[in-house]
């Protein structure tokens, strides 16, 4: 799916969907949400400092100042957090840096470096701030974090750190990833830990370049417990002002969403979400980096999947095919046991869109093992011949929904729920995984919360900020999940 905050997405001549999330653990009711603490904010001025000082000589801080570092590596601000409980936090960096190059520090929790050489962008002036964030572990107590500058340049002008700790554990065994451990492709269906074949249904993050602030440790918070999400898809778009531009920034981000995700107990879809051009040879070396580096940090986890090939078009299936046999092997060297979704030709029709079908992928799928293959539809215009293609294709082909939506192909316009629902149907019948495209409040119909939710921090739980769609697709991810143990 394409869509940018102020760019309507470009019209393409049929293709791409969305998807949806589900879960109520062994059909359990799920407990109310626990009270968690607001975010805190803990000024850089009051803090410990090493080489920088206190100033006030640039507007739009906040507190009564901010940290200005001297021109030298090693300087650092250090702040003492206390956490109620131990846990997952999201801690988030405040800065200015008026020069053109990137003062990058290490931040580091308790003494342990959590995120070496954080990049620390030019912000264009010294009164224009940003954030940054980053995922660590705090145990309860008192812990402390500090930011301290690697290059002879020094670090940033940092104003504030914030701390959320909305992350509340679930209890131990109870989530769906916890229940179904690791994930592993057993003939046509998406199996768990028993062999037993399952059905994930979830939301897709819209793109983290443009609505990262939808993803914050309230939203998933609510996906996970109000929604009872089964997974959530991280959509790194490669192109779109997104991945290409700051590899750094987006890689970063997506360790992030991962670990707050896995923190809440959910599956996580590791989206590669190239798209324009359509050939993903494009950006075949982008993603042998991107890859290597997420395998390598997250791949020892249970709750992953990857998907290299968010909707080509514009090439043959051979052409998708040999990508995926160049990629796969890269990603297996750091992760052997993640299954891997591998993205269909035409906008991941299965050709569809393009006057072909399921044939040709049967005839001559991609060689290698532990993998699916990606089905997106827009019900209001993919009818009856995209779901005869999802009925044929789910009996000959492991298959994942990994975007769909109730409107039109470009996630605009009137919802058909009575035509999305006989593809929820048939879905649920054949035990098809499924993610909803998307969780934000993107100015379309597709996008489940109304506009300014997201800027104004939520509210995230129950219906009250939420559009039609975001309305239907909650009530059928929040249905009992049917995860077989035995």
């Amino acid at each position: 799916m394409t869509s940018a905050r102020s760019v309507r997405p470009p019209l393409r001549s049929l293709g791409a969907a969305g998807a949806a999330v589900a879960a109520l653990l062994l059909g359990l009711a799920a407990a109310p949400p626990a009270a968690v603490a607001a975010p805190v904010t803990h000024e850089a001025e009051t803090a410990t400092v090493s080489q920088g000082a206190a100033e006030s000589n640039h507007t739009g801080f906040t507190g009564t100042g901010f940290v200005n570092y001297d021109n030298t590596a090693g300087g650092y601000v250090q702040w003492n957090v206390d956490a109620a409980q131990a846990g997952t936090a999201t801690l988030t960096l405040r800065y200015a840096n008026g020069s053109t190059t990137n003062r990058p520090m290490d931040i580091a929790v308790n003494g342990a470096v959590t995120s070496s050489g954080k990049a620390f962008a030019g912000t264009g002036a010294w009164t224009t701030w940003a954030t940054t964030t980053v995922t660590a572990n705090l145990k309860a107590g008192t812990n402390t974090i500090r930011a301290t500058a690697t290059t002879a340049n020094g670090g940033p002008n940092v104003d504030h750190l914030k701390v959320d700790t909305a992350t509340t554990q679930p209890p131990t065994g109870t989530t769906p990833a916890a229940v179904n451990g690791q994930l592993k492709v057993c003939g046509t269906q998406l199996c768990n830990r028993y062999g037993k074949p399952i059905q994930l249904r979830g939301m897709s993050g819209h793109g983290t370049q443009w609505y990262s602030q939808c993803l914050t440790g309230g939203s998933l918070d609510a996906l996970a417990k109000d929604w009872n999400a089964d997974v959530l898809r991280v959509s790194t778009y490669v192109q779109e002002e997104g991945y290409e531009t700051d590899p750094r920034k987006y890689t970063d981000l997506a360790h992030s969403l991962i670990d707050q995700a896995t923190a809440r107990g959910m599956y996580v879809i590791v989206d590669w979400h190239m798209l324009d051009p359509g050939d993903p040879h494009y950006n075949l070396a982008r993603a042998k980096t991107f890859f290597t580096e997420i395998a390598q940090r997250h791949g020892s986890r249970t709750n992953l999947l990857y998907e290299i090939a968010n909707e080509p078009s514009g090439v043959a299936w051979s052409r998708i095919k040999s990508y995926a046999e160049q990629l796969i092997p890269v990603i297996r060297a750091k992760d052997a046991e993640t299954p891997i979704l591998v993205g269909t030709r035409a906008w991941s029709s299965l050709g569809v869109s393009e006057g072909a079908d399921e044939s040709e992928v049967v005839a001559n799928p991609v060689n290698a093992t532990n993998i699916m293959y990606t089905f997106h539809f827009y019900a209001y215009s993919h009818r009856e011949a995209y779901l005869n293609t999802l009925s044929r294709a789910a009996d000959k082909l492991p298959v994942f929904v990994t975007e769909f939506g109730t409107q039109n192909y470009a996630g605009e316009g009137a919802n058909d729920f009575a035509m999305t629902q006989r593809f929820i149907d048939l879905m649920a019948a054949k035990k098809i995984s499924w993610v909803n495209w998307n969780y934000s409040d993107d100015h379309r119909s597709g996008a489940v919360f109304t506009a300014g939710t997201c800027a104004n921090n939520g509210p995230w739980a129950g219906t009250g900020n939420l559009k039609p769609a975001g309305v239907w697709i909650r009530d059928r991810i929040r249905t009992a999940d049917d995860f077989p143990t035995s």
